[in-house]
């Protein structure tokens, strides 16, 4: 079971209160939120007190579960839930729900029942509809509510009355008509047929332009337009006598063996061909999003609003995406507080943020879906580079604490002589430069020191520096002329730890450098990953539209309906230019892509080349120059990436 906790009965998803109000019970969504496998979502629809519970306690391998009933009151109020392994699909969740009985006389509400049906449509990718004894034009008048589902359901936030219908059928479910208790032989025109040929008979259409014929035809054009997917089965009555009541206390022993082998073929089915559950924009549905799916619609509906394919879509991504922007950013802060000891070098931090920051992108990609303009990966990207710099300046002040705390460890005795006056006598300035001298070399020696090494020896030379011009011009031993000697070369000696101190600062720049654009680079490729995945899945979805309305064209056209055959040419010929207009969309996004990564290179090789050239120049004004460099680098680096970035999203 994906949940923590197995479902050993299915629970009220949806009720629906004696006063026509719908709810979303919060144990249901406890169980969803913990289903985080895709989920493939079979639910039946039909008039109450025609068995519909049965094939589902059938689905769910079990003979109880669902409650049958044994009266004539109807059992199923809303819509109930239970949450299996998939029996064919490893790593997926089978989702079955059983609806409320359509037409209850207790309800008395046919508005209600609509707002059931369209859930039922809404939630499920595979939908069956049960009915019993024959398909005649009663069943098919009892399916009235697929003639009023555009009322009930808009596709598009900004969509108006009037607009076309056409691509609900993108997002709507797998339709499965199963007749029940069947007595009569599937013969016609004397000959045998099969259950899906019964099936397209009963929706023939007739020819005509009268009352009549059209109110016949209307249920029938509805669900061939908005279901070009169908499947029928026909099942006879399970046991023979009035033993019904039972049913579910019977043995398989007992059950007529060609209902057996007809309700097994019905399972069959629904494992192999119910597809995973979809939103519009081709995104496949976890046991969490779908509880939000669901939570979604519901409130709507309350609020007395039509419910919205898009704007459930945009309130799924909003709470998946802050899931995912936290789950990423938890990632990264966890991992890299795990792998490093500060102090360290700036290459080991480096390898380690490249190494979390791509996993943590990743757990961000896989869970993050429909993020408009990227807010969310760029407030990741922000996040993650807020506390690379806190890591980075941690890193660094623990190297000047340690280097500091090892330099008055290192100079205690160099302060023990100056105290008790050695260096004050004649030999001092030697004295005092040999222990000098020893104190850094056992200092650059010393290993575990971090990346401000040098400037922190800087600093502690400079500390030095009026110590050692004290002890210089009080020393005897030396004429005026080695005075001046040891002058120069003590500054010389300062000039160059500024320099060393500057090859250090350059160091780290450009690792700094080299950073932004790994990661920018790494943000891009992971984010074309996505977008192809997500533009192939749009793709797919429009196709399998196409396909479905090419074959409901072709059998209109073979029964002489020309006039929607050419309506549904025009849908079709809209769906196509859909797709090409995405598959143009994702060239230009990779087209993008490469060039701002090449841009980002180019850019990175410049700055750095500038910094060589300000570091081979002169030793004068050296410090000056590479600070600046330094600024630049500092100053530049993320907002350009970032607006490189930028641009190559606003272009798509």
């Amino acid at each position: 079971m994906a949940s923590k906790h197995p479902m050993p009965d299915p629970l009220c998803l949806i009720e629906n209160t004696d006063q026509g109000e719908f709810h979303v019970n919060p144990k249901a969504l406890s169980v969803l939120s913990q289903i985080s496998q895709p989920v493939v979502v079979v639910t039946i629809a039909g008039l109450y007190r025609t068995g519909k519970s049965y094939l589902m306690n059938r689905l769910a391998g079990k003979t109880t579960g669902f409650a049958l009933g044994s009266t004539i009151q109807s059992k199923t109020k809303g819509i109930w839930m239970w949450c299996v392994p998939h029996p064919s699909k490893p790593g997926h969740t089978l989702v079955l729900l059983d609806t409320e009985g359509l037409g209850d006389v207790e309800k008395g509400d046919s508005k209600n029942d609509m707002w059931i049906f369209s859930l039922t449509v809404l939630l499920s990718s595979t939908l069956v509809y049960n009915s019993m004894g024959t398909i005649d034009n009663f069943a098919v008048e009892k399916l009235q509510f697929v003639a009023e589902l555009a009322d009930f359901i808009k596709v598009k936030a900004n969509e108006v009355e009037d607009e076309d219908d056409s691509h609900l059928v993108q997002f709507f479910p797998h339709f499965v008509w199963v007749v029940r208790d069947m007595t009569l032989k599937l013969e016609m025109d004397n000959r045998e047929v099969t259950a899906d040929q019964y099936l397209e008979k009963a929706l023939e259409l007739k020819k005509g332009s009268k009352k009549a014929i059209m109110e016949y035809n209307m249920p029938r054009l509805c669900i061939r337009k908005y279901f070009p997917s169908r499947k029928c089965f026909v099942l006879v009555r399970p046991i023979h006598g009035n033993n019904l009541n039972n049913l579910e206390s019977l043995d398989e022993k007992d059950l007529d063996p060609q209902f057996l082998q007809e309700s097994r073929s019905f399972c069959d089915h629904i494992f192999h061909t119910a597809p995973v559950k979809m939103v519009k924009g081709g995104y496949e549905l976890t046991g969490r999003l779908f509880g939000t799916l669901a939570e979604t619609y519901v409130k709507t509906i309350q609020s007395g609003e039509v419910p919205c394919m898009e704007n459930a879509v945009l309130a799924m991504a909003t709470v998946e995406n802050e899931q995912a922007l936290r789950e990423g950013l938890h990632q990264y802060q966890s991992k890299m507080e795990g792998s490093l000891n500060f102090p360290t070098e700036d290459k080991e931090i480096s390898e380690a943020h490249t190494d979390c920051e791509k996993e943590a992108l990743q757990t961000f990609m896989n869970r993050s879906f429909k993020d408009e303009n990227q807010e969310y990966q760029r407030r990741l990207v922000e996040g993650i580079g807020k506390y690379y710099t806190e890591l980075l300046e941690k890193n660094e002040s623990a190297s000047k604490n340690t280097c500091r705390a090892l330099l008055q460890n290192l100079s205690a005795n160099l302060d023990k002589n100056l105290s008790d006056g050695v260096y004050s006598q004649p030999g001092g300035f030697q004295l005092y430069n040999q222990d000098r001298d020893q104190v850094v070399q056992s200092f650059n020696s010393h290993p575990n020191k971090g990346v401000k090494a040098q400037e922190v020896l800087g600093q502690y030379l400079d500390s030095r520096k009026a110590e050692a011009e004290s002890i210089l011009q009080a020393e005897k031993n030396l004429s005026e002329a080695q005075k001046k000697l040891a002058e120069e070369q003590e500054k010389a000696a300062l000039m160059e730890q500024k320099q060393r101190v500057e090859q250090e600062k350059r160091i780290q720049t450009e690792q700094r450098m080299k950073d932004q654009e790994q990661s920018h680079q790494e943000n891009m490729r992971q984010l074309e990953v996505k977008m192809v995945r997500e533009t192939e899945n749009m793709r797919r979805e429009s196709e399998r539209a196409v396909e479905s309305k090419l074959r409901e064209q072709e059998k209109l056209l073979k029964q002489g309906f020309k006039d929607q055959a050419s309506e549904m040419a025009d849908e079709i010929k809209g769906l196509k230019q859909e797709i090409a207009s995405k598959s143009q969309a994702q060239d230009l996004f990779s087209n993008i892509v490469s060039a701002v990564a090449k841009g980002l290179h180019v850019w990175c090789s410049l700055v750095q080349r500038e910094q060589e050239q300000e570091q081979n120049t002169r030793p004068k004004g050296a410090e000056g120059r590479g600070a600046g460099a330094k600024r630049k680098a500092d100053g530049w680096a993320a907002p350009a990436g970032a607006m490189l970035m930028g641009e190559a999203l606003k272009k798509l």
